[in-house]
């Protein structure tokens, strides 16, 4: 009974002094698990998955090795966890936007604000704007990146609340078949991303008079665009 205490308690021992390394010098366990995940989404968003080691996120977050091992146990894990504290959030928001949208009995601009509700909460997410430029990149970054990890988490995000947008659109737009609706998606998609990567193209040919970094500016300016996208005629039958 005796080497069973002890054992537990060399256990517990063992355990305390893993959490006491996981903890970064002066700061508390959540500060230290906040600076990792702050790090971590600005290393993401600047270099990718890939292209970012965990020495790397812990040096500019200030912690040791030790941390990522207790907080999350691998880079994956880690991932994960910087994707999903805001993806959350914005899915949770996009449904919460469609539902006000189909509320308004008026049909007239449904189409428009349906479209509204799909690109500011995924531009702001109900964030910071530093949050929401950040998570914008990142968001960026992992569509383009070929991993199975990067399509894991947008399809576990997102596929929902996309779906929901996909039938409301079908409702509102019941000329169109399901592959037209889906393509005239894919190019909203494609719209939202590249806004969201802002390599600085625009800026540079409007002499900065276009600047994707104002995602409220963006929306006002993208959604007459789109609008028009869902609406316009089909492709000409093939022959």
């Amino acid at each position: 009974m005796a080497k069973t205490a002890a054992k537990a308690k060399g256990a517990g021992g063992a355990a305390a002094r893993a959490a006491d390394a996981a903890v970064a010098p002066g700061r508390g366990v959540e500060e230290t698990l906040q600076s990792i995940l702050d790090a971590a989404e600005m290393l993401f968003a600047e270099k990718g998955i890939e292209g970012t080691s965990v020495r790397s996120v812990l040096t500019t977050a200030g912690a040791n090795v030790a941390a990522v091992h207790y907080h999350f146990g691998s880079k994956d894990k880690l991932v994960e966890e910087v994707f999903r504290r805001r993806a959350e959030r914005i899915a949770t928001e996009r449904l919460a936007s469609l539902e006000a949208a189909l509320a308004d009995p008026d049909p007239e601009g449904r189409l428009e604000r349906i479209i509204r509700a799909f690109l500011q909460s995924g531009f702001t997410g109900g964030d910071t704007p530093e949050g929401a430029a950040r998570f914008a990149r990142l968001r960026a970054r992992i569509s383009t990146e070929n991993s199975d990890l990067a399509r894991r988490l947008l399809a576990e995000s997102f596929d929902t609340s996309s779906s929901e947008f996909l039938k409301a659109i079908a409702a509102t737009l019941p000329q169109l078949d399901e592959a037209q609706i889906g393509w005239r998606f894919h190019a909203m998609l494609g719209v939202m991303v590249y806004t969201m990567a802002n390599p600085g193209r625009i800026q540079a040919l409007t002499k900065g008079r276009c600047d994707p970094s104002d995602y409220l500016a963006a929306v006002d300016q993208l959604l007459p665009v789109v609008a028009a996208l869902f609406r316009c005629d089909g492709p000409p039958a093939r022959r």
